[in-house]
């Protein structure tokens, strides 16, 4: 993959200080090793009218693959088809970010030694790149790099010039140009190609909040698209882009404030403070929850789509819950519920009590009967409609526990969302989100189907218009039930039809905390 960085100068301002700032001197051709290949850095250019410094990384396919291998994080999205044979090489990603980095590390900390009063001096600067991935095309590429004062040219490369009718690809030539310091467009490349790739080649750990803070310091507070930044470079990692965010915020109201931030964080003395604090939609659907499967005196549990495993780790605190096995089809998501839930270190006693298996909602499982109840919370949204009757009948028809809990979003609620754009779901990978009504029907005509009775509670604020975010629905096995039926097919457009007749028990309505702010689902999908 290649760069490069131009500017112009004149005899007063020669345009080589750009070997000054670069730490890299125009009369040499230099090599420097990583951990994916290896990084040359030379001048095609360099006089006192123009100058241009190239970085070319060389990477090491064979090493990119040796050092992914069995970590669970892989060397690049498209190894996973063909390891040796993908675009890493050649487009700009995060191994070309972790290249600038390590190749121009005082540059980017805007230190020089030689020149002291240059780094802080903006240049005439213009940055090429032949191919970067932009999950998003151009014009996600012009919403990042326009905010920051950068002229945007990104053009997209077509998949095959000899066959237009093909379209575009998802690279793009891209050029910068702009009056900027050479630190800070070093720090918006590292920054940003990652965020375009939209994936990263190493594991995302906590400190990457720390390297993301550094590198976006004066300019990540206020870009208009700060969210999508700090998702895509922390991998969707939900906890740190949380973290990330508020630690943005806090730095945005001490620059505000003329202040320090760490004088805005101790503000308030928590002792003191009274007021009551919003409770997360996502804790109090897990007390709903927990609430029901103590009145129907559960003690074996399944939590089917258990994501990483929160609900898994309330369950484990109540000693009623004496067998807790959990369910999904990633194993990236029972890999990150066994570290939260530390199933290394707890007790024998204690881990004798619950097990994390991998499996699949759309097929009957042998290992899921038997059980007292089985909670799918925030999954059926996640299932493409012509395959939630084969979830239907794995669950309600297969397993067939005596208590079955359904939570899903009530996308009525929608609406109070300030920060959810009109017409969207609430997560992309949402297939639909149902109305109250849409979402009886549905239960009630499962209920009918395998010999259930089903109640329906509200979870979180139960607005008199809307109703509430979370809909709850909880079956309970009748006496004498029905002979359970294959699941039947149902079309992607299949209208819900006319709710059946299903008497709901009075809403138990929590104490009403404030509106909570939208969240992010805790697992991953399940289909």
């Amino acid at each position: 993959m290649f760069l490069t960085i131009t500017t112009t100068g004149s005899a007063e301002r020669p345009a080589t200080d750009l070997g000054f700032l670069l730490h890299k001197h125009p009369a040499k051709a230099q090599a420097f090793s990583t951990a994916h290949g290896t990084a040359h850095v030379f001048y095609p250019e360099a006089d006192a009218e123009r100058c241009t410094a190239a970085l070319l990384l060389e990477v090491d396919p064979v090493a990119l693959v040796r050092r992914g291998r069995g970590k669970g994080r892989g060397g690049a999205p498209d190894s996973a088809l063909a390891q040796y044979v993908n675009d890493r090489p050649y487009a700009a990603s995060s191994l070309l970010a972790v290249a600038l980095s390590a190749v121009f590390a005082s540059a980017m900390k805007g230190q020089c030694n030689a020149r002291p009063e240059l780094p802080a001096l903006p240049l005439p600067l213009r940055v090429a790149l032949p191919a970067v991935p932009a999950r998003g095309g151009a014009d996600l590429v012009h919403r990042l790099f326009e905010p920051l004062g950068w002229t945007v040219r990104a053009e997209p490369v077509p998949l095959d010039e000899t066959f237009p009718e093909w379209g575009d690809s998802r690279y793009v030539r891209l050029e910068l140009a702009g009056e900027r310091t050479v630190a800070e467009a070093l720090r918006h490349l590292y920054v940003l190609l990652p965020v375009l790739d939209d994936a990263k080649h190493y594991w995302v750990s906590p400190d990457e909040v720390d390297k993301l803070l550094r590198a976006g310091e004066g300019w990540l507070e206020s870009h208009p698209e700060q969210r999508l930044i700090a998702g895509r470079y922390l991998a969707r990692r939900w906890s740190l882009t949380r973290e990330a965010l508020e630690r943005l915020e806090l730095a945005r109201l001490a620059e505000v404030d003329d202040t320090a931030a760490e004088e805005i964080d101790n503000a308030v003395d928590e002792a003191a403070d009274t007021e009551e604090q919003p409770v997360p939609l996502a804790v109090q659907r897990r007390a709903a929850i927990l609430g029901v499967l103590r009145d129907a005196k559960a003690a074996r549990v399944l939590d089917l789509g258990c994501g990483q495993g929160q609900l898994v780790g309330e369950l484990l605190k109540e000693g009623q819950f004496t067998d807790i096995v959990g369910v999904d089809v990633s194993m990236r998501a029972l890999h990150e519920a066994r570290h939260r839930l530390r199933l290394d270190r707890m007790p024998e006693r204690q881990a004798e009590r619950v097990r994390l298996v991998q499996g699949s909602l759309a097929y009957t499982d042998a290992r899921l009967k038997g059980y007292d109840a089985a909670v799918l919370s925030e999954v059926v949204e996640h299932v493409d409609l012509p395959r939630l009757p084969a979830l239907e009948y794995a669950v309600f028809g297969s397993a067939r526990p005596r208590t079955v809990v359904v939570t899903t979003p009530n996308v009525e609620y929608n609406v109070r969302w300030e920060s959810l754009p009109a017409g969207h779901v609430r997560h992309r990978d949402h297939r639909f989100e149902w109305t109250r009504e849409e979402f009886r029907t549905w239960a009630g005509e499962v209920a009918d189907r395998h010999g259930y009775v089903v109640e329906f509670r509200p979870v979180g604020p139960d607005d008199p218009e809307v109703g509430p975010p979370t809909q709850l629905a909880y079956f309970r096995l009748a006496e004498a039930p029905t002979t359970a039926v294959g699941p039947t097919p149902v079309g992607p457009t299949t209208p819900v039809g006319p709710a059946t007749p299903v008497t709901p028990a009075a809403p138990v309505t929590p104490a009403s905390p404030p509106t909570p702010a939208p969240e992010q689902p805790e697992k991953e999908a399940v289909t």
